[in-house]
């Protein structure tokens, strides 16, 4: 995954509505807007502005079924993303890890 990418899923998992919109959705396997703002405090027009950044984020897709817009969650980008964060913690780990032993050997005699 790409860094562009990386960030436009962690920006779309950073706010709680649109957290809460991916457990309905994967609890529901699909649903319309409509259908999701009767399960949240918010509007329909506030929802399908979540719907869009999660579906810019490439984590739910939508389909058309007649007037409505079905939508689903799509795990594999939400899987992609954690393998990439599990990458950038263990280059990080590796990096503090020299980083102490640079400062242990600079505390010898």
């Amino acid at each position: 995954m790409s860094r562009t990418l990386l960030d436009a899923v962690l920006v779309a998992l950073a706010e709680p509505t649109r957290r809460q919109l991916l457990d309905l959705l994967a609890d529901r396997g699909e649903a319309s807007a409509s259908t999701l703002a009767g399960a949240l405090p918010v509007t329909r027009q506030a929802v399908v502005k979540h719907l869009a950044v999660l579906d810019d984020a490439g984590l739910v897709s939508g389909r058309r079924v007649g007037r409505e817009v079905l939508y689903r969650t799509r795990p594999e980008r939400l899987a992609e993303a954690a393998r990439d964060l599990s990458e950038l913690a263990t280059a990080w780990e590796s990096r503090l890890a020299t980083i102490k032993r640079l400062a242990e050997e600079g505390d010898r005699p």
